[in-house]
């Protein structure tokens, strides 16, 4: 059979955590509200507005949010890497004849810039989305094995009723992962090429 794989985007396929502090660091320029972008992207997942409500005032994230993000394209593409593995584990699903889609709580819009300029390919990008709310495109794409770095994908994993396959890469420990609903934990995606028949056999 031919698995279509979904994939998070930061910290999972991507590290983004470079371009992020320089977008932070230039709203704090721009604004002049203090925001320590290491603290900030430490803690990468969860949506732009949860991160931006720590630092900014309640009245002020909507306008601080659109702010980021109309700096997000100047700042962030550029610095960002593919994580380890990203390029191969892709690779493996097309060989496989499967597809990818990539789902994330990041704007759709701003996912594909990333995706373009790292070469990265996506049959389908579904953005803006989080925890049990990725479970809405998961079913809609037919995902049938769901990977992430982080516990938030796991929950959407199992909201959608499919594997998820947790990647110690990001801010999750391999234990976190798995308590909540993880099939199974690798370090990276290194080890997915390598477990590759066990893991997609989990999405048939």
């Amino acid at each position: 059979m031919s698995p279509v794989v979904g994939f998070d985007l930061d910290m999972t396929l991507i590290d983004s955590r470079p371009g992020v502090a320089a977008t932070y660091r230039a709203l704090t320029e721009l604004t002049g509200v203090q925001v320590d972008a290491e603290v900030a992207v430490s803690r990468l997942g969860p949506p732009l507005r949860h991160e931006i409500s720590q630092w900014f005032p309640a009245d002020q994230v909507d306008a601080a949010v659109e702010q980021f993000r109309s700096l997000y394209p100047r700042y962030a593409v550029g610095p960002t890497l593919p994580m380890p593995g990203a390029v191969a584990a892709l690779e493996l699903v097309r060989e496989r004849g499967g597809r990818v889609v990539v789902v994330t709580s990041k704007l759709g819009r701003l996912a594909r810039l990333h995706l373009d300029h790292l070469r990265l390919p996506a049959d389908e990008v579904a953005g803006d989305l989080f925890a049990e709310g990725k479970a809405v495109a998961l079913r809609e794409y037919a995902v049938q094995l769901y990977v992430g770095d982080h516990t938030a994908d796991m929950v959407a994993a199992r909201t959608a009723g499919i594997p998820g396959l947790g990647v110690a890469s990001g801010p999750c420990s391999a234990a976190e992962l798995r308590s909540t609903g993880a099939a199974a934990v690798i370090d990276d995606l290194t080890g997915f090429p390598a477990a590759a028949d066990t893991l997609l056999r989990l999405a048939w």
